[in-house]
């Protein structure tokens, strides 16, 4: 039997929060609603809903997800392309899981639903809602902010230090909920003593004990074990030239914060076609999925995957490897540029 149950989350909820919020929604309840009770408000979707893309939904047989509506204004906060589908399908009611708090909360969680899945949002839609996600929660940090929006890091700081009129926040909260200083430079520099009196201290632990993050005491040990300053020029107010090529650099001049914000940036783009019915309820689409799903792993994993590799199969995996990166290139072009060809998966639109 059906319960009348909703999902709540408090209103100084962490993005870490908002996150398993949005994924324990898939789990909530189910009811039925009927259509002309429903509005929209909260999409972050700046070109409404795709008449096309609702279209290819209607045409699928199986029956699609339920909606995400926010109880107190029976506003959709996620499903209104599925909305649609049904209108075109002549149904009358909907399936409808609730989430019942404020209206910014909502709008929140129409951001991390819309990223994560269905049609991903478009670059200047992730930008925009970022923003809004800025004047909202001006606490919460970049990287906080970008997993919520989709983005890196470092686009999120470049949309914030563009807006004006933030308040001042001398502490940042993180994906974990924690509060940080803004500044690192004397957890920093606590990080670094730490390591060097005990080198096999795990990660969190020095992090609890010098008050940042543990991904910030990772990149302070790789500084220590080079003989580097634990804290970067820039945060020092120092010039950084003639440094740039060793400060937190790996071969190819990439930096290792540039690349863990770019492989973060794929799995959220995976995340959101995982989710897609259109992909998921087709045997061809899974199979893509599932040849992503270990593309993902990749990304996360590079290097603990290298580094338990049997030592006489890195070379032909590294050849195996280029080739495939070749092939995928090519897929990729064909996928922007050229028609479907017979057999050949194009996203519905």
């Amino acid at each position: 039997m059906i319960t009348h149950q909703t999902v709540r989350v408090h209103h100084d909820s962490s993005s870490e929060r908002l996150l398993a919020l949005r994924d324990a929604l898939d789990e909530a309840p189910v009811e039925r609603v009927r259509l002309t009770d429903l509005t929209a408000s909260f999409t972050p979707r700046s070109g409404g809903v795709d008449g096309e893309w609702a279209l290819a939904l209607a045409n699928l047989e199986s029956e699609l997800p339920p909606i995400v509506v926010h109880r107190p204004t029976l506003s959709v906060i996620d499903g209104l392309h599925r909305l649609r589908a049904a209108r075109l399908k002549g149904r009358t009611h909907i399936a409808v899981r609730f989430f019942e708090g404020s209206r910014q909360d909502a709008a929140l969680l129409a951001v991390a639903m819309n990223v994560a899945q269905g049609r991903p949002l478009s670059q200047s839609d992730r930008a925009a809602a970022a923003e809004r996600i800025v004047a909202a929660r001006p606490q919460w940090s970049d990287r906080a902010i970008a997993m919520v929006a989709g983005l890196s890091a470092k686009k999120v700081s470049e949309l914030r230090a563009r807006m004006e009129g933030l308040p001042r926040c001398e502490r940042r909260v993180g994906l974990d909920g924690r509060a940080r200083p803004l500044s690192t430079v004397q957890g920093r520099e606590l990080a670094g003593e730490l390591l060097r009196a005990d080198p096999t201290a795990s990660l969190r632990t020095v992090a609890r004990r010098a008050g940042i993050s543990p991904a910030t005491v990772a990149d302070v040990r790789d500084r220590v074990l080079r003989g580097d300053d634990p804290v970067p020029p820039r945060q020092r107010g120092l010039a950084a030239a003639g440094r740039g090529a060793r400060e937190g650099r790996e071969p190819g001049g990439r930096d290792r914060e540039e690349r863990a914000q770019s492989a973060e940036e794929l799995i959220t783009l995976f995340e959101a076609l995982r989710r897609d019915p259109s992909l998921r309820l087709n045997e061809m689409g899974r199979g893509m999925l599932r040849m992503l799903d270990a593309c993902a792993l990749l990304a996360r994993d590079r290097g603990r995957i290298i580094a338990n590799l049997p030592p006489h199969c890195t070379d032909q995996l590294a050849e195996l490897m280029r080739r495939y990166s070749e092939l995928c290139q090519t897929f990729a072009d064909e996928l922007s540029t050229g028609p479907a060809g017979p057999g050949t998966l194009r996203p519905a639109r």
